[in-house]
């Protein structure tokens, strides 16, 4: 595919936009993007599980009783993890999963993604969006006239406030500017609607040897 349709908040077909072949060449790395969402997965956890050793259960200050002549094992704490509410052994304790990928490797991913969208027809390319008014109906009813049901992700070269409030009421839809864009959230919506100029500025980002 050379070219992709640019369409205007009805549906209508107005121009035809040529696509860079440096950057739409049309190969898609999957191992890279495995490695990238991956890495994005893993910022996006909390890390904050928390066991408790047996230092940390309250309780158990006290000797259970003494060390010999009971005929019973040797016990000096009744939070040993042996007891019932007892301590964890080795349990899991609040970390940060988070680490980054060189930009390099992230730039080729998000080539790779959208090559893969391009080839697979799910990019839909508007001039310009814009409403008047704030209203969610507004915003589901252009995405309906672009046949885009379900999930999406919305992509424009500036969120505006008008546009971040009609949005955030559309169920499984995601409003984003050009430069918020990832990998991540390529790969995860099934339909992606960009405005043009934000299609152009992320393509020129991908091309970027920096």
């Amino acid at each position: 595919m050379t070219t992709l349709p640019v369409l205007n908040q009805k549906g209508q077909k107005l121009s035809d936009l040529p696509l860079d072949q440096k950057v739409f060449d049309g190969e898609v790395n999957q191992g890279l993007l495995h490695q990238v969402v991956r890495m994005y997965q893993a910022n996006l956890r909390q890390g904050t599980h928390a066991t408790k050793t047996r230092g940390e259960v309250s309780g158990g200050g006290k000797k259970p009783w003494r060390q010999k002549g009971t005929g019973r094992a040797r016990a000096g704490s009744i939070r040993s993890p042996l007891w019932r509410h007892g301590g964890t052994i080795f349990g899991p304790h609040p970390r940060d999963y988070g680490y980054t990928l060189p930009k390099q490797m992230r730039r080729l991913a998000l080539r790779s993604g959208l090559n893969a969208k391009v080839k697979d027809g799910e990019v839909i390319l508007i001039d310009k969006l814009q409403l008047g008014t704030p209203k969610t109906k507004e915003f589901a009813a252009l995405l309906r006239l672009l046949k885009v049901e379900g999930k999406a992700l919305v992509v424009v070269d500036k969120v505006s406030a008008t546009l971040w409030r009609t949005s955030r009421n559309v169920p499984g839809v995601s409003l984003k500017g050009q430069q918020e864009v990832n990998v991540y959230d390529l790969l995860k919506y099934p339909k992606v609607v960009m405005e043009e100029a934000a299609f152009t500025a992320i393509s020129k980002a991908c091309e970027e040897k920096s």
